[in-house]
């Protein structure tokens, strides 16, 4: 692969910054400039060594920019490609990490109509519930899922670089349409993220939410683990995603209604076969996923 001259990420925390450093690491960066809303983060970024600049202005980033990195919380997209339209040049190829592409594809129509052929959208499928500039890491991305949406209006040149750069820091690339990309993570990502925010609420406001929470192990433990997420950028793929998240809420809200039915007529031998037919469909999606590495010798 090409090396980068500049590279100009905006939204310099776990996502961004695990970006720059995965490119660092493989050695196919020369420049990587920083650019947000707040100087704390960039100058935080810049001490660590995920970036070398910091900039405010989107006419001095864009300056001979190679690639740019969208990687703020998805609410910030449409007002960061406003900013950046004016400046953005021909040769500069922009893709994202938004966890949705319907609101990220209708700012990109709304705001670099000009630009179609070089915008390619993507999701790296890959976190913690830790964000920041210290939370990157250059290894985030290793083995994990990329989805590429392309445009029709993409280049397929453009589509190829960006499925390149992905690569190189380590991720698997798959691709699907933006309308099915969404419909897919509101069931197993952005659905799961809401239950476990909305346990943890219920929970902390109760009279004994202090007595509850010093009796909580491991299972509460593993099941809210991404009740930690960022507040901000939850709150912003929920809203964009809205639609396709209260189809798959409903169709969770009908199926707690089922097990609910069941608890009241203490029907133990058809809860019982819920739990078998969801273990086994767990535990299968678990060995495959997420397969035993061989002990070594």
């Amino acid at each position: 692969m090409n090396k980068i001259g500049k590279l100009v990420i905006a939204g310099v925390g776990l996502i961004g910054g695990s970006f720059a450093l995965a490119l660092r690491q493989a050695g196919l960066v020369e420049t990587v400039v920083g650019i947000g809303r707040r100087p704390e983060p960039l100058e935080r970024a810049r001490a660590l060594g995920l970036i070398d600049q910091v900039c405010t202005d989107w006419a001095e980033a864009l300056d001979g920019a190679e690639l740019v990195l969208l990687a703020m919380p998805v609410g910030q997209m449409d007002g960061v490609m406003a900013a950046m339209a004016p400046h953005l040049q021909a040769g500069t190829l922009v893709t994202d990490a938004g966890s949705t592409k319907r609101d990220v594809i209708e700012a990109i129509y709304r705001h670099l109509g000009h630009h179609l052929p070089q915008v390619v959208p993507a999701h790296p499928i890959a976190g913690a519930e830790k964000s920041g500039p210290e939370a990157a890491m250059a290894d985030l991305y290793q083995k994990r899922k990329v989805v590429v949406t392309p445009l029709p209006e993409n280049d397929p040149a453009a589509v190829a670089r960006v499925r390149e750069v992905w690569a190189a820091c380590g991720a698997v690339l798959h691709q699907m349409s933006p309308q099915e990309h969404d419909r897919v993570f509101a069931a197993v990502s952005h659905l799961p993220h809401l239950l476990a925010f909305g346990l943890v609420h219920e929970l902390a406001g109760r009279a004994n939410a202090e007595q509850l929470f010093s009796y909580a192990a491991s299972g509460f433990r593993d099941f809210t683990r991404v009740a930690g997420s960022h507040p901000e950028m939850w709150r912003d793929i929920c809203s964009a995603n809205r639609h396709s998240l209260l189809a798959e809420l409903d169709a969770y809200l009908s199926e707690l209604a089922y097990l609910r039915a069941l608890l009241a007529a203490n029907d133990a031998p058809a809860l019982e076969t819920v739990f078998a037919k969801a273990s086994a469909a767990r535990t299968a999606w678990a060995e495959k996923a997420f397969p035993a590495q061989p002990s070594g010798e």
